[in-house]
């Protein structure tokens, strides 16, 4: 499919993009992007393209371009902050689309809220490597390899933060059980 971008075809981009942005939206929603997650996206696809010279062959397209959003949203959020402070960030995120999903039940929705309210809070409590290494494996459930290719780390690296993050989510959150990514082994 690269090779078909780097070959001038726009169809082939467009499918990129079409089959990425699922989870580049997610991805920007989680890392703190709330409101601005579509233009954080559409800057990284831009940003993306402009790199596919520098793209290395047999590379997995996903992680490099979630390591994009990641810088983009970085940026977004760093600025945001800048301009109206952490509160209107939280509450900004807090209004984005849920990255848990919510229940048709009432009374579910209202717990899954607030243990989503719980999670955001502790999350902002972490350094930016944990917080980055728990978003990406269990909120938007990229296995190890992935995660390492994502962030620049070797796997041990993503091994050793994670085991940290989730020990002092633990602390923070003692009824916290984390969902998804982190179950799937290679």
């Amino acid at each position: 499919m690269i090779a078909r971008v780097r070959a001038g075809e726009p169809e082939a981009y467009a499918e990129l993009v079409r089959s990425h942005t699922g989870i580049a939206l997610r991805a920007a929603a989680a890392l703190g992007a709330g409101a601005d997650a579509e233009d954080v996206v559409q800057q990284a696809f831009v940003k993306a393209y402009c790199a596919l010279g520098r793209f290395r062959d047999g590379m997995a397209f996903r992680p490099w371009l979630l390591s994009i959003v990641a810088n983009e949203t970085r940026n977004t959020v760093r600025a945001a902050v800048r301009r109206s402070g952490l509160a209107d960030r939280e509450a900004a995120f807090m209004e984005a689309e849920p990255v848990i999903p919510e229940s048709t039940d009432p009374a579910v929705a209202t717990l899954e809220t607030e243990r989503r309210g719980a999670l955001v809070s502790a999350l902002e409590k972490l350094s930016e490597e944990h917080r980055l290494v728990v978003t990406y494996r269990y909120l938007l459930e990229m296995d190890e390899r992935e995660t390492a290719q994502a962030l620049g780390w070797p796997r041990g690296t993503v091994k050793s933060r994670l085991n940290r993050a989730l020990r002092k989510l633990e602390r923070l959150l003692p009824d916290f059980r984390p969902r998804g990514g982190g179950e799937r082994r290679e």
